[in-house]
């Protein structure tokens, strides 16, 4: 995503590969703070990877709430334009189911809702990219792999 005019990213040690989850883009579509967050973070990442199962998230939120067709598809536009895509293959198949055990579990723990396999193949796409989650989605709240979209 491209740095606005006038805006300078902060310099980081570190360069970070973020993984954009679907409560990211969301956020940052809908102008709130954590989006200007979660903007903020893409603009500074080395590289935002946005695994496909997210835009079908981003597809399906949009329909679901009457929202027009073409809005939809020029936000996914957005997405693939901000992002590197990435795809499920064998190894992010067998890492997602791994990975949605340890998000059951835990989110049984805590007394959450089961969560979705589309935030497991988030989790597994980050963890084999060596990236972290940006997200606000409890379900991802503790775990190494999550940079939280906490706007200051």
């Amino acid at each position: 995503m491209p740095i606005e005019a006038g805006c300078t990213p902060s310099v980081r040690e570190t360069a970070v590969k973020i993984v954009a989850d679907a409560y990211a883009w969301m956020e940052l579509f809908a102008g709130t703070r954590k989006g200007e967050f979660a903007k903020t973070m893409m603009e500074e990442a080395e590289t935002v990877i946005t695994p496909d199962t997210v835009l079908a998230e981003v597809a399906r939120k949009y329909i679901r709430e009457g929202i027009k067709e073409e809005t939809a598809r020029k936000r996914l536009s957005t997405i693939l334009e901000a992002s590197e895509p990435a795809y499920i293959d064998d190894g992010v198949a067998l890492e997602a189911a791994k990975a949605y055990l340890q998000l059951e579990k835990r989110a049984k723990d805590a007394g959450l809702d089961r969560p979705s396999l589309f935030d497991a193949v988030v989790l597994a796409i980050a963890r084999r990219s060596d990236g972290k989650v940006l997200t606000g989605d409890e379900h991802f709240e503790g775990l190494p792999e999550t940079m939280w979209i906490s706007p200051s």
